[in-house]
């Protein structure tokens, strides 16, 4: 119970903080021009590991539970 209080404070906090505060709009943005030219990605080589990957069959032996509930009368 006292988790879920302790849950609830950081919450509410900020909940006051990003309410406690306005922004207006004062200055429309502008994107920059940009001269894009050709260019080149990197070149990488790269050794992957060899992976060899089988299955096999094998047998698992488990024990038998018997599950006896209890009884209604104490």
């Amino acid at each position: 119970m006292r988790a879920k209080r302790l849950f609830w404070v950081p919450v509410l906090a900020a909940g006051l903080v990003i309410g406690g505060c306005t922004a207006e709009q004062t200055q429309e943005g502008e994107a920059p021009d940009v001269d894009v030219e050709g260019g080149q990605l990197p070149k990488y080589d790269v050794d992957a590991a060899d992976v060899d990957v089988t299955t096999d069959t094998q047998t698992v032996i488990t024990p038998d539970v018997e599950v006896t509930p209890p009884s209604e009368n104490p």
